[in-house]
């Protein structure tokens, strides 16, 4: 054997101490440096809002998620008038009329169809008609609603009068008291309270039906006895007593009155 092979590198006794001190000292200083860490983690304020489960799952949520939608449902974004889906998808055969599609605007290919009805004409434009139409015209991201529409834009475009949906209804008309157009009924309202005075002459009213006593009235025109029985004359109150009634129902029993006088 050679010298070299026994060799070491602590040649002196310096060295020697040195390297024992390190043995020692390296793996406390490792242990105290672990014992800081833990204890920091000890030490965090847990009731801090920061540590709520809230905060951290919040900040542990995914930038992004995927969401699925039920086949058929309507698509997140607006639905797209009949006009639009035609132009889009419906036109590459109803266009020119290929493979038998009833030619859009062509009165003669559409009636057959149009005496189905629009709910049957949808079912099929949604299933699918044999060879000749996929479901959904081909585009499976069509809404129910939408291939409605178009099925509408083209029915009506060839003489249907189908009804376009997903349009909020029009509202009803007001209903009044009365037509405009129609009468109030002067006899019934004269029986239901200006008979009171006027049945017997009671107070100075005027009987009715006594031409002597309506005579001087009529020659004061039919607005002057308006205008007394809306607002009252001597003993006779507005209206005849009765608030309620609407000037063109007071009116109404002053002509039936003046009638019964001439």
């Amino acid at each position: 054997m050679s010298q070299n092979e026994h060799n070491s590198p602590i040649k002196t006794p310096k060295q020697l101490i040195t390297v024992i001190a390190l043995a020692f000292l390296v793996p406390i200083v490792i242990i105290v440096l672990l014992s800081q860490f833990i204890a920091n983690i000890r030490s965090v304020d847990k009731s801090s809002p920061a540590m709520a489960p809230e905060a951290v799952a919040k900040r542990l949520k995914p930038v992004g998620e995927v969401a699925f939608a039920d086949a058929g449902s309507e698509p997140v974004r607006g639905l797209r008038g009949g006009e639009e889906i035609y132009k889009s998808v419906c036109s590459a055969c109803h266009e020119a009329g290929a493979a038998g599609a009833p030619k859009f605007g062509d009165k003669g290919d559409w009636a057959p169809r149009l005496k189905r009805g629009q709910k049957m004409m949808v079912e099929s434009a949604i299933k699918g008609v044999g060879k000749m139409m996929p479901p959904r015209g081909g585009n499976t991201d069509l809404g129910d609603l939408e291939v409605e529409r178009a099925v509408v834009f083209m029915a009506n475009s060839a003489g249907g009068k189908f009804r376009e949906p997903g349009l909020p209804a029009a509202p009803a008309p007001e209903k009044s008291a009365a037509p405009a157009s129609a009468k109030a009924d002067g006899k019934k309202i004269y029986e239901a309270g200006c008979v009171a005075c006027h049945g017997s002459g009671v107070a100075g009213a005027p009987k009715a039906g006594d031409k002597a006593a309506w005579g001087p009235r009529l020659k004061l025109g039919v607005n002057t006895l308006y205008a007394s029985a809306l607002k009252g004359k001597g003993a006779m109150p507005a209206k005849g007593g009765n608030a309620a009634l609407a000037d063109a129902d007071v009116k109404a029993a002053v002509d039936y009155l003046l009638d019964l006088a001439k």
